[in-house]
């Protein structure tokens, strides 16, 4: 297969990429809508019968449901909506990744030298971020915002950032971008995943304090706000040190490609800040022991920033990074 039948290939991966993680959105913002709530429905049901065989006397029990073929009237079998939108997000995130080969592939270096390459491995990132945490942590409640960043972002790219494959600046030419630029994405997509968590603790807080947290509602099946705090400082906690990597490689990287390790260049100063405003959201929380809707507020500046230094620096200052 030549190389503009891989670039071609790497075009077409995408499009399937979006339309797998569109319906994903909506089979996870269904269970979210719906299958817990079902879910709660049968709990209370079973609780409800143990309660009448449990009081005494003769009661009998509810006759036993039996589920009507498909097509006739009666009950039928349910969509496990939280299944299908798992199986579509790995579908995806499987075209992504082959999306993210292709291209490479057909150009023959890192699939990330431009902004279209960069958004479309962060959004990767981001997407197996957030595979990784349901996983470890049953955080599957997050799947439908994840999935609007992930859309969104890939709309973006291909709408505004599409770039064909070809040559890129000297200056990418070098075994660094594997390495800094890497940890740079790893790092973002981890930290969305942190932002979406906090954006979810910050609404629910804001809305318990109203009291307009409706019972059956998509907050009420939404994890406590503690779940959320925590599973936001985790997420944080592993990307940070990432970050950190990414500042330092890039750092030793900028002294073989510019003669120097720090310039004050617009990329590398807003990456300092994000770093400093991480760095201060640990702090605090280990420290002095911030947590709850103050350390929320640190966390949820500290990724405005790393939003700014992605769609803000790049478009709006002039530096040594505009290549990219």
């Amino acid at each position: 297969m030549g190389d503009a039948d891989l670039a071609n290939l790497s075009d077409k991966l995408m499009l399937t990429t979006v339309v797998l993680y569109i319906i994903a959105l909506f089979a996870y913002a269904a269970d979210l809508g719906f299958g817990r709530r079902r879910s709660a429905a049968l709990v209370a049901e079973k609780a409800e019968a143990k309660v009448l065989v449990g009081a005494g006397g003769a009661v009998d029990a509810p006759p036993a449901k039996t589920a009507a073929p498909e097509g006739e009237d009666g009950e039928r079998r349910q969509v496990d909506w939280a299944r299908l939108g798992v199986v579509l997000n790995l579908l995806g995130w499987s075209a992504h990744l082959g999306m993210l080969v292709t291209r490479g592939l057909s150009a023959d270096r890192w699939p990330w030298a431009n902004m279209y390459e960069f958004l479309a491995a962060i959004a990767f990132a981001a997407v197996t971020a957030f595979l990784v945490v349901m996983w470890r942590y049953q955080a599957r409640f997050l799947g439908a915002f994840v999935m609007v960043a992930a859309v969104v972002a890939l709309g973006i790219d291909n709408l505004w950032l599409y770039d064909s494959v070809g040559p890129v600046s000297p200056a990418l030419n070098s075994y660094w971008i594997a390495i800094h630029v890497t940890a740079a994405i790893t790092a973002t997509g981890a930290f969305t995943v942190a932002g979406a968590a906090t954006i979810l603790y910050l609404v629910k807080t804001r809305a318990q304090a109203r009291g307009t947290v409706a019972e059956g509602g998509v907050l009420a099946r939404i994890p406590a706000v503690d779940v959320l705090d925590r599973l936001c400082l985790r997420v944080t906690m592993f990307a940070f040190p990432i970050w950190t990597a990414a500042i330092i490689m890039g750092a030793i990287w900028a002294d073989e490609a510019w003669g120097r390790y720090w310039g004050w260049d617009p990329k590398e100063t807003w990456s300092f800040v994000i770093w400093i405003t991480y760095a201060a959201y640990l702090h605090a929380r280990s420290t002095a022991g911030w947590k709850g809707r103050k350390a929320a507020i640190l966390s949820l500046i500290a990724f405005a920033a790393l939003l700014f230094n992605f769609f803000g620096v790049n478009y709006m200052f002039s530096g040594l990074h505009s290549y990219a």
